[in-house]
């Protein structure tokens, strides 16, 4: 053996040092010989992990290295890692390949590290064509009588990481092959579990691409027929992987389901969620879970197909209704097996238990309520914690699926027990108690804002304000729903608007203290309860009424200067964790500024505008700002103040504009640079023509990231949209840069995309909705306020024929969106006004009369409105033309 290679197996054999110095050098010893010669790394890893007489922590640790160079969890260094590989030599890529494979079921160790290899090299070859004998190469390791265990349980491992991260598309073709090794290693036949259960893993990462044979009877009997037998697997891996199969099997092919409910998935599942062993119940649980998402799913279908008067393309069985009686009762056993010392993170049955009885109430909605209400009522005053947090849970989870006649008397008559429960001796009961009100806020705020409640309720919650942070966190949830339920059921004043006064204003200053007491408790990091106090106070504001904007104006001051003492303590951060504290905090003061602000009068913001630009920008110029979230969130707060000042916001423009250009700059964060071409729509809104001196620099900036891949695909549609706000708001003036926006769109206009990604056909929607969006902004730009259309207009002339076919596309495309057709409908409406009866010939067309018919009976007002304006107006052109041939 070489000494390369054996100096390569040392460092290798220091990988899992526990001496730190031992594993630095190691670590650095491999990233240099990666950079020196990668082939020549490559080769000798997939050598060292072929051989056998290597130790087993040599052979692991070379395959972990050798598949550390062929992928990664960042997506574009995985695309960078899978093109370098494929750039590699042939007879390079063959050795290591020959190496992997004959590697496959040789190892000691479990899980295979080269079966790893294998699967990573497919994922990068297999979608370019390359490595077409690999499947029956595996296939054959499988099925093969000879084969060893290892060799199986190896093979069929890197069968399942291939489908697991491969397009499934690319491997429909061989599904067949792929699927005779999976069933082959799960039959109750094969000795070693081992074997199955790689097997049963296998399967369910390759249920997606396996549709054809789902298709076929006989096939699919097959399949269901070795995974029910799998689920009686006395293995508990085996049996928890194959029930993990039924549940993805049920979403993906619900319409087949039928000869199987009764016979098998019924009584399996049931067994399942009976089980003592967490794993086994939770997977029986997340069936009966599915099984109701997926019917409330059609359900939604069967209403629109009947809308749209046509059948629906699937039907629902109603399995959730049928095994009501079986499975409630269930359910609610499992609710009563609380873990006392509870991680917020640890899924249990328990927990699963109250979401699958919500899914089911949103499911069968009033069926559920005889199944659950005899154990409310049973156990609600329990001299068991246990039993009365569960029928706490029980009777939150059914709220969301009952009709509000049944839901009214329910939770009023049920008031006085919940408020009393908010004082138990069990943190876990109040816990439950408070997250019941959260429930009820949001669901049926009538029952919480009645007066007869509302002193004793508001007293509970107030206490409850108090308690553990889980507790609390859950409260400040419920005030979230109160202050939003009592603004809506406030008598607005038509003239401002607004409630004068509604049913909190005599304890709101009192909540609003206590909420921003509650943000400053030292254990605020706990529970989410200090983001969730912030989103309460930021609730209570918004939806306050007038008689409440005294307090509004204390807290604007209170929030600015909390802004401005946490800007002092940057200097003083010490650790990661504080960082990342201080940079949630600086959010929270920001987003709750906008809450405020929002609040102000027009007469009040500019008091108070210079202290919060200078504070937003020393925060713009600190640390923090480096922080993606952070720079987002004081860009959105930049955006409220524009919004409240309006053309005064000018004075500020000249020291925020390099923050605003560092924010369109910043490609890496796609969110953040998102906001900033929002924020650049609004200024350009707010100051008009007063926005001028900017415009070459930003117009370049909006231009080169239209023209960059690196910005995320999410922003060009706003940056098209943006074109239009400024054109709108300088007018005339936008005619220098008329020539490069117009050629700009015509690009866009012409996007086309993948029409099975149903992404993509939503991001082609917002693409053209960007572009009419562009067009609605020049036309209205340069036609000017006037009655009569100012000539510059007179530009557009030859790009009429373009805009109009391509509002012909976007009518008779099936698939645009309801937000497309407003767009499109204002555009026809626009240039009916504009240029007058030489439009008829473009515009009246059946594609866009269908278009705007379409429009008229929506269901948003905006996009109605528009297309009834854009007919009205080729009406009017209809009859200026009829009259003009007829004198």
């Amino acid at each position: 053996m070489q000494s390369e290679t054996l100096q390569l197996i040392q460092i290798l054999e220091k990988t899992v040092s526990p001496d730190k110095a031992e594993l630095e050098q190691a670590s650095s010893f491999l990233e240099q010989a990666s950079q020196a010669n990668l082939p020549e790394f490559l080769k000798t890893l997939s050598d060292i992990l072929r051989h056998g007489g290597n130790s087993p922590v040599a052979r692991m640790a070379a395959g972990l290295q050798l598949k550390n160079q062929l992928t990664s969890k960042d997506q574009n260094i995985k695309i960078t890692y899978q093109q370098r590989w494929l750039a590699l030599p042939e007879e390079i890529r063959d050795y290591i390949k020959k190496n992997i494979v004959g590697a496959l079921g040789t190892e000691t160790n479990r899980p295979s590290s080269a079966a790893q290899c294998v699967a990573y090299v497919a994922v990068a070859e297999l979608p370019t064509g390359q490595w077409p004998g690999l499947i029956n190469l595996l296939v054959n390791n499988v099925v093969q009588a000879n084969s060893t265990e290892m060799q199986k349980e190896a093979t069929l491992e890197a069968i399942g990481y291939i489908c697991q991260e491969i397009d499934s598309e690319v491997l429909v073709s061989q599904s067949n092959a792929i699927l005779t090794a999976i069933i082959h290693g799960m039959r109750s036949t094969e000795p070693s579990n081992h074997v199955r259960l790689a097997a049963t893993e296998a399967l369910l990462n390759s249920l997606e691409f396996t549709r054809a044979n789902f298709d076929r009877d006989t096939e699919r009997h097959f399949i269901m027929e070795v995974v029910c037998e799998a689920t009686q697997s006395d293995d508990t891996q085996i049996k928890v992987a194959a029930l993990q199969c039924l549940v993805k099997i049920l979403s993906l092919y619900y319409q087949y389901m039928e000869t199987y409910m009764a016979q098998a998935l019924f009584p399996i599942t049931l067994e399942a969620m009976k089980s003592e062993n967490d794993a086994v119940a939770l997977q029986g649980i997340e069936f009966w879970s599915n099984v109701s998402d997926e019917e409330v799913d059609l359900a939604i279908e069967d209403s629109e197909a009947s809308e749209a008067g046509r059948p629906p393309t699937r039907v629902s069985r109603h399995y959730a209704k049928g095994a009501l009686q079986f499975i409630v009762p269930i359910l609610l056993q499992k609710l009563t097996k609380q873990e006392e010392l509870d991680d917020e993170d640890d899924w249990n049955p328990c927990k699963a238990a109250g979401v699958c009885l919500m899914l089911l109430a949103s499911c069968c909605e009033e069926e559920i309520v005889p199944h659950v209400l005899p154990f409310i009522k049973e156990n609600i005053k329990s001299s068991n914690w246990r039993f009365r947090d569960a029928s706490l849970m029980a009777f939150g989870a059914i709220l969301g699926g009952l009709d509000n006649s049944t839901l009214k008397p329910l939770v009023e008559q049920a008031m006085p027990t919940l408020i009393e429960l908010m004082y138990d001796t069990s943190v876990i009961v109040r816990d439950t108690a408070a997250w019941t009100f959260g429930r009820i806020c949001e669901i049926i705020p009538d029952a919480a804002i009645n007066e007869t409640f509302l002193k004793p309720l508001l007293e509970s919650l107030i206490n409850g304000l108090k308690a553990e942070p889980r507790v609390a966190a859950n409260v400040c949830w419920a005030f979230t729903g109160l202050a939003e339920a009592a603004y809506e059921a406030a008598d607005v004043n038509e003239q401002t608007n607004q409630p004068d006064t509604y049913i909190l204003s005599q304890y709101f200053e009192f909540i609003v203290q206590r909420l921003l007491e509650t943000t400053e408790r030292p254990d605020g990091a706990q529970a989410n309860l200090r983001p969730a106090a912030y989103e309460a106070l930021m609730e209570m504001v918004k939806n306050s009424p007038r008689d409440c904007y005294v307090t509004v104006q204390k807290t604007t001051m209170v929030i600015l200067e909390r802004l401005q003492q946490v800007l002092q303590m940057e200097s003083h951060i010490a650790s990661h964790s504080d960082r990342s504290q201080y940079n949630d905090l600086q959010s929270l003061l920001c987003g709750t500024l906008q809450s405020v602000l929002r609040k102000v009068t027009p007469e009040d913001a500019p008091k108070i505008s210079d202290s919060i630009m200078t504070a937003l920008l020393s925060m713009f110029s600190s640390n923090s700002c480096k922080s993606g979230g952070v720079q987002e969130d004081a860009l959105m707060a930049v955006s409220t103040l524009v919004e409240v000042l309006g053309e005064s916001f000018i004075k500020y423009m000249d020291a925020f504009k390099p923050f605003l250009y560092i924010g369109l700059k910043n490609h890496q964060e796609y969110q953040v640079c998102g906001t900033a071409v929002g924020l650049t729509g609004d200024i350009f809104r707010a100051l008009k023509s007063k926005a001028l001196p900017y415009c070459d620099e930003i117009m370049t900036l909006l231009l080169e990231n239209l023209g960059d891949n690196t910005v995320h695909r999410s922003v060009k549609p706003q940056i098209l949209s943006v074109f239009g706000d400024i054109a709108l708001s300088i007018g005339a003036e936008f005619k220098k840069y008329l020539d490069i926006v117009l050629t700009t769109l015509a690009q866009a206009s012409q996007a086309q995309v993948n029409r099975d990604d149903f992404d993509m056909i939503d991001y082609l929607n917002e693409l053209r909705e960007g572009v009419l969006d562009a067009y609605t902004g020049i036309i209205q730009g340069l036609k000017g306020d006037d009655p009569t259309p100012n000539p510059d207009v007179l530009l557009l002339e030859t790009h009429i024929p373009f805009i109009a076919h391509f509002i012909t596309v976007v009518a008779q495309d099936e698939e645009h969106s309801d937000g497309t057709v407003a767009v499109a409908a204002g555009l026809v409406g626009d240039l009916c006004a504009a240029f007058g009866v030489p439009m008829l010939r473009f515009l009246d067309l059946e594609p866009i009369n269908n278009m705007l018919a379409e429009g008229r009976r929506s269901r948003v007002s905006r996009t109605k409105t528009l297309s009834t304006w854009a007919t009205k107006e080729m009406r009017k052109l209809k009859a200026n033309s009829t009259a003009a041939v007829a004198s």
